[in-house]
């Protein structure tokens, strides 16, 4: 594990050991993220007045930032989920293999369905709900159309990235390994 995780009120994140954490993104508080999942540079994950849970080999990309409403909402992300960079994932629940697109908006108690997409640059406003394997997009978002045939890449996005933040967890590890070594010769 490496990365910035800094305590809230008591509160440590916990991480599987085998996520990957950029050393610039910042986790506080009550946030759990599972293995294989990958947080990759300039990320916010603030679990400061709620808690976020992530699941197993997602992957939150650049500059994106996950955060709760203290009094109604944790974050919850499934497994195999892919957030797009500089997203903005806000108090709601995106399901197993749900997917939100580069510059996405996903407000208070929305819910993506298992599956479900949100486009780029799409806002999904408070309690809305992405059905399974639906593609919504616009600002507001509404449904455009199921998912087909012609979208099977979204499947390969979340093992793609739990791949490469493997990669990068090995490879940091090496170098600060080698860091440690030649600071202490």
């Amino acid at each position: 594990m490496d990365g910035p995780l800094y305590p809230f009120q008591g509160k440590m994140p916990k991480v599987h050991p085998t996520a990957w954490i950029a050393p610039t993104a910042a986790i506080i508080g009550d946030v759990e993220i599972g293995e294989g999942a990958s947080i990759w540079f300039h990320v916010v994950i603030r679990g400061d007045v709620n808690h976020v849970r992530i699941g197993a080999r997602t992957n939150i990309q650049d500059g994106s930032i996950l955060h709760v409403n203290r009094a109604t909402h944790p974050c919850i992300i499934g497994n195999d989920v892919t957030i797009g960079h500089m997203a903005l994932v806000h108090a709601c629940t995106v399901k197993n293999r749900g997917f939100v697109g580069m510059g996405a908006i996903v407000l208070d108690g929305a819910v993506i369905e298992e599956g479900g997409m949100l486009a780029a640059g799409a806002v999904l406003t408070p309690n809305k709900v992405i059905g399974p394997g639906e593609l919504w997009a616009g600002s507001p978002a509404t449904f455009m159309r199921p998912l087909g045939e012609k979208d099977r890449f979204l499947a390969e996005t979340a093992p793609h990235y739990a791949a490469l933040g493997a990669q990068y967890r090995s490879e940091y590890a090496a170098l600060r390994s080698a860091a440690l070594r030649g600071a202490a010769e």
